[in-house]
């Protein structure tokens, strides 16, 4: 079992990474943060807090940032996968040559394989090979809240019954932080994907100001399309339903802090897509992923309405307020 001084590795200093990083060091691990950004990483080891990010919370004595990929992954054999999806792969690749006899892969990543629509699962027993213990950590989780310390419940995956157990004592913190065990390494990589196309159709709904009503239905019927694909593909119903399918589609749907949901509803309000990629100014993995999951509706043959249209106005400049229309028809 992972003792209170444990140490672990995070592959990315993001916002979600950081936070995660923040939130173990606070709980007595030693934390090892890398991110590729050099000059960022600098300031982040002189500043000691994320400027971008939560400018006023101070890291833990137990968070080190590291700008070493090699010195960072040589002491711990955890690793926290925190990236953005387009990246996830070149990130692989980087870190394979330095990885420890004994390295266990944590994916916090949400997202599918650019143009192939591949699970990141696959990804990473691709490139690392199918021996590597591997895990994935998804939930209703906004990165500000994990490192303010306010509760918060996560959904850990994983065939490893070790792994898993050592992944929980990792990760409980004090009551604050729920850790909920799944099996279904299907269901918790498709709703971290999907909830994020339909929260770009709520705040589509919202910004173009159709109101509560409109928004629920959205969120229903996108649900609705998530469990139908989830189905097909071998999934299981009991994670749509639980925290890390159902939990985390409400909560981006429906806060702001969802950056999915923010790009919707510039989009709403009339702001082209470049313009409003630009505005939210974190990645939007909704629209990086949008395409993949209308691959897989094809190759499953799962009617998905809100992703087709989110597909027409992302990538066909179909006019926004018409598409909006189009999705509160088949809503009803």
């Amino acid at each position: 079992m992972i003792s209170s001084i444990s140490s672990v590795v995070i592959i990315g200093a993001g916002a979600y990474g950081t936070a995660l990083g923040i939130m173990l060091a606070k709980n007595g691990h030693k934390v090892f943060l890398w991110g590729h950004n050099p000059i960022r990483m600098r300031a982040l080891k002189i500043n000691r807090f994320h400027h971008h990010f939560v400018p006023d919370l101070k890291f833990p004595k137990l968070l080190f940032v590291e700008d070493s990929l090699q010195v960072a992954l040589s002491v711990a054999r955890d690793i926290i996968i925190a990236v953005p999806s387009n990246v996830f792969n070149s990130v692989l690749i980087k870190l394979k040559p330095h990885l420890r006899f004994d390295s266990r892969i944590i994916l916090a990543t949400k997202g599918l394989e650019s143009k192939t629509g591949r699970f990141l699962q696959d990804v990473t027993r691709e490139i690392l090979g199918q021996e590597i213990p591997l895990a994935i950590i998804s939930g209703p989780t906004f990165a500000k809240e994990i490192a303010m310390g306010l509760p918060t419940a996560i959904v850990v995956v994983s065939n490893n019954s070790l792994f898993i157990k050592d992944l929980e004592n990792l990760l409980k913190c004090n009551n604050h932080f729920m850790v909920f065990i799944h099996s279904d390494f299907v269901g918790i990589q498709l709703t971290g994907v999907v909830k994020n196309i339909v929260a770009i159709a709520s705040g589509i709904s919202d910004g173009v100001g159709f109101g509560a009503n409109a928004r629920i239905a959205l969120i229903t019927c996108g649900f609705a399309e998530m469990l139908s694909l989830g189905l097909a593909m071998g999934g299981k119903l009991s994670l749509f339903t639980g925290m890390a399918g159902l939990g985390d589609l409400v909560l981006t749907c429906t806060d702001n802090q969802s950056r999915n949901r923010r790009f919707g509803i510039l989009l709403g309000q009339g702001v082209g897509v470049s313009n409003a990629i630009k505005k939210v100014g974190q990645v939007v993995e909704g629209f990086n992923n949008t395409k993949e999951v209308r691959i897989l509706s094809h190759q499953y043959n799962v009617v998905m309405p809100i992703v087709e249209q989110i597909y027409q106005i992302l990538y066909h400049d179909k006019d926004v307020r018409e598409a909006a229309f189009c999705l509160m028809k088949l809503s009803v």
